[in-house]
């Protein structure tokens, strides 16, 4: 039935009924009308009134709900779609809506990933120049001062020596960029030894204490699951770092036989409302990018959860 039906029958249904009422009823209407016969019209009106409304009401709360959801709808979160029973307009309405939600949430997740794959592209140019070009010049310099040094006077080669300690840690300082731009241990020894080299120059530069809960026998995973995992590890401790106002984090990595879930839990602030700044607009975004599930929670004590669960792709049986 159509909305415009659908309406003109609910009125029907309460309009009739009040002619039905009117007909059948023993109720007559004076000249003037009497006290009484007003209170009983305007009771029947006022019935009539909510009737209506109410059916109006239950006829119209698919719209209603679709119109929540077009407000509210955030791709990306997806999966968020409104149940659609029988014919008519509104069920057509919303299985619409439904397929244009599809449609966008795979065209945000495709573009997401293209623009992820150029982000890391350009991250990995950037930290082959830092290491390549900077680095070779700045341990280039090293050798000279060192040499220089060597040979200056007294008073010359304190300061010589000085600003060999000040190029060393600029240099220390460059090599911990190019490891953040581009894990390279990520690449050569894995997800596991990557988290522990990130959670270890992590305390090292806070001071904040991080325990690792890493499982025993993760499953094999693919070089793309791996980088989102790595990367949502290192915004959440980034934003532990600056935002927390925590004492330790606890990162944890555990899988089931059907996924793989990271978890990032602090003892700081806490928080009432996850912000989405930049930084978890990313983790959204990577987390879309491999089908996978972010939440941001406050932690069961005190502070602030992140937990990302990847999908693990099912196992086909064996013949």
């Amino acid at each position: 039935m159509s909305l415009f039906w659908r309406i003109f029958a609910l009125n029907a249904v309460v309009l009739g009924t009040a002619t039905a009422l009117l007909l059948w009823a023993p109720v007559t209407v004076s000249v003037p009308v009497l006290l009484t016969e007003a209170i009983i019209l305007l009771g029947g009106l006022a019935v009539m009134l909510v009737a209506n409304a109410a059916l109006l009401r239950w006829g119209l709360t698919p719209l209603d709900r679709l119109t929540r959801l077009m407000t509210t709808v955030d791709l990306l979160r997806p999966g968020q779609r409104l149940s659609a029973h029988g014919g008519g307009e509104l069920a057509e309405l919303i299985r619409t809506f439904n397929s244009m939600l599809e449609r966008l949430e795979q065209e945000r997740a495709a573009s997401s990933g293209r623009a992820l794959l150029a982000q890391e592209a350009e991250r990995r140019r950037i930290a082959q120049e830092l290491h390549d070009e900077v680095g070779q010049s700045m341990t280039a310099i090293l050798l000279g001062l060192k040499r220089a040094a060597d040979d200056a006077p007294g008073p010359l080669r304190e300061d010589l020596r000085e600003v060999q300690e000040i190029t060393r840690d600029s240099l220390d300082e460059v090599r911990r960029l190019v490891r953040r731009l581009r894990p390279g241990v990520l690449d050569d020894l894995g997800l596991v030894s990557a988290l522990t080299s990130l959670t270890e120059d992590f305390a090292t530069h806070t001071g904040l204490q991080v325990t690792r809960r890493f499982a025993a026998d993760l499953p094999a995973l693919d070089p793309e699951t791996e980088l989102v995992l790595y990367r949502v590890a290192q915004e959440s401790l980034t934003n532990a770092a600056r935002h927390a106002e925590a004492g330790g984090v606890v990162v944890t990595l555990e899988h089931s036989d059907a996924r793989v879930a990271l978890a990032v839990t602090d003892d700081g602030c806490g928080i009432k409302a996850p912000r989405e700044g930049a930084g978890i607009l990313g983790m959204r975004e990577r987390a879309l990018l491999v089908g996978a599930t972010l939440d941001i929670t406050p932690a069961p004590r005190a502070g602030t959860q992140v937990k990302l669960t990847v999908p693990l792709p099912r196992k086909q049986p064996t013949s």
